[in-house]
C-alpha cells in the first residue's frame, strides 16, 4: 500500500529507482523494529 513507486518503474534514471527502494526497505525494517520493541 505504501509502496506505490515500487511495482511500476516511473523513475527513468536508476539511481533515483534505486534510492526508492532502499527507503522503502528502510522503512520497512524500521515498522519491524518497532513491532519488536
Amino acid at each position: 500500500n505504501r509502496a506505490r513507486r515500487l511495482p511500476v518503474r516511473y523513475e527513468r534514471r536508476a539511481d533515483i529507482y534505486e534510492a526508492f527502494t532502499f527507503l522503502q526497505a528502510s522503512i520497512i525494517t524500521l515498522h519491524q523494529i518497532e513491532r519488536f520493541c
